[in-house]
């Protein structure tokens, strides 16, 4: 992936509303997590076009939300997984890490629902 994804041209589109700002980024997030379990996107692709400082920036500054903002910490480090642990090690960091993140964003769409 050459381009990337700017949450600050995609969320202002949003009506403004901060809670529909957050489900999109939530929904966003959810669908780089899959394509990262499944193999669609590498922990490189992902960092460069999803989880990159310019939308951290964002994500602290614009959407001043503590569980969207781990979900972008979480993200930016998955890469350093693979470059300091042995290869099964950061396999499994990986998975605990993308189900970290999966639910952090359920919160973000649904923060009634007690999540697991």
């Amino acid at each position: 992936m050459k381009d990337t994804l700017r949450l600050s041209e995609l969320l202002t589109n949003v009506d403004g509303d901060s809670t529909r700002e957050l489900r999109v980024f939530a929904l966003l997030s959810l669908g780089m997590v899959e394509c990262l379990a499944s193999g669609a996107l590498s922990t490189v692709d992902a960092t460069r076009f999803y989880f990159n400082a310019e939308n951290c920036l964002y994500v602290r500054k614009k959407l001043r939300n503590d569980e969207a903002d781990e979900v972008m910490s979480r993200g930016v480090q998955l890469e350093d997984l693979f470059e300091t642990l042995p290869e099964q090690e950061a396999q499994q960091e990986f998975q605990r890490e993308l189900g970290a993140m999966r639910s952090l964003c359920v919160q973000l769409l649904d923060p009634q629902r007690a999540v697991a």
